[in-house]
């Protein structure tokens, strides 16, 4: 199979120069690979997308030298295929409706919980609840402990050299640090990020995962639902992050170091890659 890896921004805000090293980087190892580098549209939040950010975002990659096969993916155009991937693990008898509130959530985790990496584990008050008591806002929750008995022990490579290597983790981990995460948002049904993301990546047949070490805990999870669906896992490559003068990791509302900004400011799309270290 031929390289593939993807730029998976969402289009709430500008991109500024973290998106910038996560994308030349990407791109970097698909033309080393002599291989393809996708864009792909994270829209699936319909509230806080919007179109005007998707036109800044590929006049941004563009002007960095950045190309990809067009059109991008739009999440917001498979919602069906999603839905379809949600309905084989609730046939599963691995997913169940939820009503709670963050704050019932934290309420109800009342106790530090030593190795949650995914803020409060869920303390698994609507676990038996069935399908059929689903009501109209209701998130949908992966039973954890069931979906991660069916998995076993979950692998995935590692090429970021922070943490390269082959990776397992145990069945009693997830259930510890991830507990039973949202399948589909609460209210507007949508899917979650672990469901999209990691439906993407089997779809678009992308063998390495190029993005920011803070989304490394996240992967066992995608790769457990990959697993459940029979679907194919990729290798990871989480890279390092660019912060600011305080430490600080870079968020859209940093505006003075919008990718934008810098081309309007006059810069060569060369400087802008020294600036981040590439």
């Amino acid at each position: 199979m031929s390289y593939a890896t993807r730029f998976a921004p969402s289009p709430t805000g500008p991109l500024h120069l973290g998106h910038a090293f996560s994308a030349l980087l990407a791109h970097d190892r698909a033309r080393a690979a002599h291989g393809t580098f996708h864009l792909r549209i994270e829209d699936t939040d319909a509230e806080r997308s919007r179109d005007e950010w998707v036109a800044l975002i590929e006049k941004d990659l563009a002007w960095l030298g950045i190309d990809w096969p067009r059109p991008a993916l739009r999440q917001s155009e498979h919602l069906a295929r999603y839905d379809a991937a949600l309905g084989r693990i609730v046939a599963m008898g691995l997913a169940y409706p939820c009503s709670c509130t963050r704050a019932d959530i934290a309420a109800a985790a009342t106790a530090p919980q030593e190795g949650a990496t995914y803020g409060p584990v869920y303390p698994g008050t609507c676990r038996a609840r069935t399908m059929e008591s689903r009501a109209p806002g209701d998130a949908l929750r992966l039973d954890m402990a069931a979906a991660a008995a069916r998995t076993g022990t979950v692998r995935f490579t590692e090429t970021g050299e922070a943490r390269a290597g082959d990776h397992a983790v145990a069945p009693e981990t997830l259930v510890a640090t991830a507990g039973d995460i949202v399948l589909a948002r609460k209210g507007s049904g949508a899917v979650s990020y672990f469901m999209a993301s990691a439906l993407d990546d089997d779809f678009q047949s992308i063998t390495e995962v190029v993005r920011g070490t803070d989304l490394f805990d996240f992967t066992p999870v995608q790769v457990l639902l990959l697993t459940l669906l029979g679907l194919s896992v990729p290798a990871y490559h989480h890279h390092r992050l660019i912060r600011d003068a305080g430490g600080r990791r870079l968020a859209k509302r940093d505006d003075a170091r919008a990718i934008s900004k810098y081309r309007d400011d006059g810069l060569m799309p060369s400087e802008v890659r020294a600036m981040v270290g590439l």
